[in-house]
């Protein structure tokens, strides 16, 4: 299980995120915008900046250095990657064979080694990303919105890729949307988050029949606004 025991984030000695949360596999943290989602992956990634004061305590033996025993993808992988280098110059230290074989698992072929980030569509830049982030045999995968500026079918081809690696690689996976059935197809565990706390904190099954007002609020304004169906 991965875990966190304390997750604190605070401004000018303001708490602004205050969680605690475990989940076998994958987890969805789900809320509107500004409701600390975003923040909280980035405290785990510590890539937080330095006028804020973060905490955290994990539950299991968790290394909380990027590139050790957790990777990231970004929203908008084009941020991640460098544009003046070739996509086979994109994985500082990766083996080519390596590269080659990770390409391969996220549906691309050698051809794309010779390309720019600038040659290659959103979709093809963001299995990109995620192959470049499964270089270093995570323990855990955090996502943030990666899907969110993609079109309906290519979405839904990444969200079958992410879904099919987590199962083949048996890493776990911390998935932030505010899309709330794109969660609950995704991943196994949901997480509400408002206000920097945790409203929520169940199986996606049963989270669609909860009977709090906020919630059902959320999941008819998503039901009206989705492009993604099922």
């Amino acid at each position: 299980m991965t875990g966190f025991d304390r997750i604190v984030i605070k401004s000018d000695k303001k708490e602004i995120v205050n969680l605690s949360f475990g989940f076998d596999g994958t987890l969805a943290l789900v809320g509107e915008s500004g409701s600390g989602k975003s923040l909280t992956l980035k405290a785990i990634m510590g890539i937080l900046p330095k006028e804020l004061d973060v905490n955290i305590k994990i539950k299991d033996g968790l290394t909380l250095k990027r590139g050790v025993d957790i990777s990231f993808v970004p929203q908008n992988p084009f941020t991640a990657l460098s544009p003046m280098s070739k996509i086979k110059k994109q994985g500082w230290g990766i083996k080519k064979e390596v590269l080659a074989a990770l390409f391969e698992k996220v549906g691309l072929d050698a051809v794309f080694f010779e390309r720019f980030p600038s040659e290659l569509s959103g979709g093809q830049l963001q299995r990109v990303a995620i192959a470049l982030s499964l270089a270093s045999s995570p323990r855990l995968l955090l996502m943030d919105e990666p899907t969110t500026a993609l079109d309906k079918d290519t979405k839904d081809e990444i969200l079958e890729l992410i879904k099919n690696l987590q199962k083949e690689l048996g890493f776990d996976l911390i998935f932030v949307t505010h899309e709330l059935t794109l969660a609950s197809y995704l991943c196994e565990d949901i997480l509400l988050i408002r206000d920097g706390k945790a409203l929520c904190e169940g199986k996606s099954a049963d989270f669609f029949k909860s009977g709090d007002e906020y919630i059902q609020k959320l999941i008819k304004a998503d039901f009206k606004n989705r492009d993604f169906r099922r």
